[in-house]
């Protein structure tokens, strides 16, 4: 019979040796390839812890003159944005890819502060279709997230620059918003005087993108003429339309006051008697803590999710008071709301590990 060499027990230990290796080999390549993904998340650079102090300095002075035609009712919201005492972390340690920033932009028609809003592209990846603020991520070339969202609303809806235009004036910044894609989104307040008297008003924007025209647009209830000067990227906004702030607050204003509103249907696939609506999740995202999505009706699409929690928050701080719904699903509204803020918080933090990690060469 033939007899099997004596070198063949060796050769299965090389070929047992080599299947270690190569399965070590795999592992330190998957490792690096992660570590080379948190890099590219985490090591770029931050934004100074300075940038958005020394740029809120500048911006900070409303001229009395730009206040001066307001109701006392409106100016009074702004006194108490301007003056507001909140707690805001500090940012100067997060990966820009981590930041993103939104802009309130408050305008008085007939006697009450209303808010700019958009309606997203229905061709975007991201919430198409949905009610937004103008904003977006924070760019390399952003030395603040204040300029983040001031830059945004330029090339999303042609909104002039403070530094171009003397009528758009920086009221305050709030803390960040934790989105579902883990954004950490700080909402800019800001406020529009009285525009050129060479605009003149007439009805505002509400831009449909399959036109190529910013001409073809539809009537919204306001007629500020600030609306009638914009014009919506038309890759990435289908309309531009606005919405009483107060409304946020109490949904029924709008009843009240008679603003137009978007009958049922595709805008309003809810009940054609409602104005406001809730429901209770439990969101992955926000470490399965139970959200409660809200949503209020307008004149286009509705506002709901982060852009409504966020202007919940104004409307709160400007007008000095709670809304008159529930706003978390909880019985304790103060406990609720402090775990949303606890998972925002905890989101900074680990950031910030990460962060740290990876400039200590991977040891923690």
């Amino acid at each position: 019979m033939y007899a099997l060499p004596s070198s063949f027990p060796a050769l299965e230990l090389d070929v047992n040796a080599l299947y270690v290796g190569l399965t070590v080999l795999a592992m330190v390549v998957m490792c690096l390839k992660t570590y080379t993904m948190m890099a590219l998340e985490f090591s770029e650079s931050t934004i100074s812890p300075m940038a958005n102090a020394d740029l809120e300095r500048l911006l900070r002075d409303i001229p009395a003159h730009a206040l001066k035609p307001l109701t006392s009712k409106s100016k009074a919201c702004i006194q108490r944005l301007r003056t507001c005492q909140i707690d805001r972390p500090d940012l100067s340690r997060q990966p820009r890819r981590k930041l993103a920033a939104v802009l309130v932009l408050l305008y008085e028609q007939s006697g009450e502060l209303r808010v700019l809003l958009t309606t997203r592209s229905k061709s975007l990846r991201a919430h198409p279709g949905q009610t937004a603020l103008p904003g977006g991520k924070a760019d390399d070339t952003d030395g603040s997230l204040i300029w983040t969202a001031f830059r945004e609303a330029n090339e999303e809806v042609g909104l002039p620059l403070p530094s171009t235009s003397s009528n758009i004036h920086f009221v305050t910044t709030l803390p960040p918003f934790l989105s579902t894609s883990q954004l950490l989104v700080m909402p800019v307040v800001a406020f529009s005087s009285s525009l050129s008297s060479s605009l003149l008003p007439s009805s505002p924007l509400v831009s449909d993108s399959s036109s190529n025209s910013t001409s073809d647009k539809l009537s919204s209830p306001s007629s500020h003429p600030i609306l009638s000067s914009l014009t919506p990227s038309l890759t990435e906004v289908d309309r531009i339309f606005d919405h009483p702030l107060e409304a946020m607050l109490d949904p029924q204003l709008i009843l009240n006051n008679g603003e137009p509103l978007v009958g049922e249907g595709e805008d309003w696939p809810y009940g054609a008697g409602e104005v406001h609506n809730t429901t209770d999740v439990r969101f992955d995202a926000y470490d399965g803590l139970i959200y409660r999505m809200h949503r209020f009706r307008t004149c286009a699409s509705p506002i709901k999710g982060l852009t409504a929690d966020i202007l919940t928050s104004v409307a709160e701080l400007a007008y000095g008071r709670k809304p008159v719904y529930g706003q978390h699903p909880s019985n304790s509204e103060d406990d609720q709301g402090e775990t949303y803020r606890a998972v925002v918080n905890r989101r900074i933090a680990e950031n910030e590990m990460a962060l740290k990690t990876l400039e200590g060469g991977g040891k923690v």
